[in-house]
């Protein structure tokens, strides 16, 4: 009577023990060869290479001894050596293969948060999307490969929640008040999110143009936040912005609406600032060396304390704007007409050529002092 259950059952442990064989095969068949080679490095051939130096000189039994042991002892170094290489090879060999493996599973990780955080985006529930958001700012701050991907993710993000002109029912409309509007970070925390990220991934990023046209950031807080080389070009709103020591060297602002934005302090050397709109804007101590301005709109706008030196300010509309202690240079292009002793504008030395946007981040760091204006 068979027993012994169905015949898989019965042959299951066959075909490891056979494996387990074979090994044990092939182990002792590499001891035997190794010990085959190690038995002729150290008996067979010391005879035979002290017989080819000697070329048939005769010598006593002694000395030839003492050559075959010098010749032995050689022998075995090398071998020693030989057996050393190889071990530090295979574990170095080792290592790697581990290296290899563990990258692999990080970048599965990675790649694992980086679709639940996406994912995350599209949740109709603020808390969620704000922790989606989270997610891949923090992604960007530990994998470089991803940074560029979840750069572009929040722009997109800003542009398609905040469009502008404003769309939907809970938006407000882009003839409201200003002082009726919420600040972002009420009416829209999940884009102040994006945006502060944005500024804050910028700190490492390398210089390239990122689109936020057509994106309504009235009332954001971009306080501290670096946005260099942004595009906000096509009437971007940044109506009434708290955008204090901001960053926004070389960006384009194009036809920018910054109506009534905090901008005191910040630092727009070289920003493309052409047709602009500034109008009532805070401007005190803001840098805007070298800054291309012509047609901009500064009407109401203080100025005071701001850093003019080489700035074109060909066209632009300085009316009812405040600039007393302004400084300017001989390189500063003003409107045609425009008294600058009678604004109280201050003639300074033009600092010369600036830093190129070029240089790592790290070199482009400043400490912010404290606002006089404030």
């Amino acid at each position: 009577m068979d027993t012994g259950g169905s015949p898989h059952h019965r042959r299951t442990p066959v075909a490891p023990r056979g494996r387990r064989v074979g090994v044990v095969l092939i182990t002792a068949a590499a001891v035997l060869a190794a010990l085959a080679a190690l038995t002729v490095v150290v008996v067979v051939l010391p005879g035979p290479v002290v017989d080819r130096d000697l070329a048939g000189a005769r010598i006593g039994a002694a000395e030839r001894l003492a050559a075959v042991n010098n010749v032995r002892t050689t022998l075995l170094q090398a071998v020693g050596g030989a057996v050393v290489l190889f071990g530090a090879y295979a574990t170095w060999r080792q290592l790697r293969l581990s290296q290899e493996g563990l990258n692999a599973t990080r970048e599965g990780h990675i790649t694992d948060r980086f679709s639940r955080a996406v994912d995350q985006l599209g949740s109709e529930k603020l808390d969620v999307r704000i922790g989606g958001l989270y997610a891949l700012w923090r992604i960007a701050d530990h994998s470089a490969h991803d940074r560029e991907a979840v750069v572009s993710i929040m722009a997109a993000f800003l542009r398609t929640h905040l469009p502008w002109p404003p769309q939907g029912p809970e938006s407000p409309a882009a003839q409201t008040s200003v002082n009726s509007v919420p600040p972002l970070e009420t009416r829209a925390a999940d884009a102040q999110v994006a945006l502060t990220g944005l500024g804050m991934l910028f700190q490492d990023r390398r210089p390239d143009w990122l689109n936020l046209s057509y994106t309504d950031l009235r009332r954001a807080d971009c306080d501290g936040l670096w946005l260099h080389h942004m595009n906000f070009d096509g009437e971007a709103s940044l109506t009434a912005a708290n955008m204090r020591h901001v960053e926004l060297g070389t960006s384009i602002l194009h036809r920018s609406r910054c109506i009534e934005a905090d901008l005191r302090g910040a630092r727009m050397v070289r920003a493309d600032l052409r047709d602009a709109d500034f109008c009532d804007a805070d401007l005190r101590e803001a840098n805007l060396r070298k800054a291309r301005c012509r047609g901009t709109k500064f009407t109401g706008a203080d100025l005071s304390l701001a850093d003019l030196r080489g700035a074109d300010l060909t066209g632009a509309d300085l009316t009812g704007a405040a600039l007393q202690g302004a400084s300017a240079s001989d390189l500063t292009l003003w409107p045609a007409g425009f008294a600058i002793q009678a604004a109280g504008v201050v003639m300074a030395e033009d600092p010369g050529g600036e830093p190129s946007i070029l240089l790592p981040a790290a070199a482009l760091t400043r400490n912010v002092p404290p606002l006089q204006s404030a």
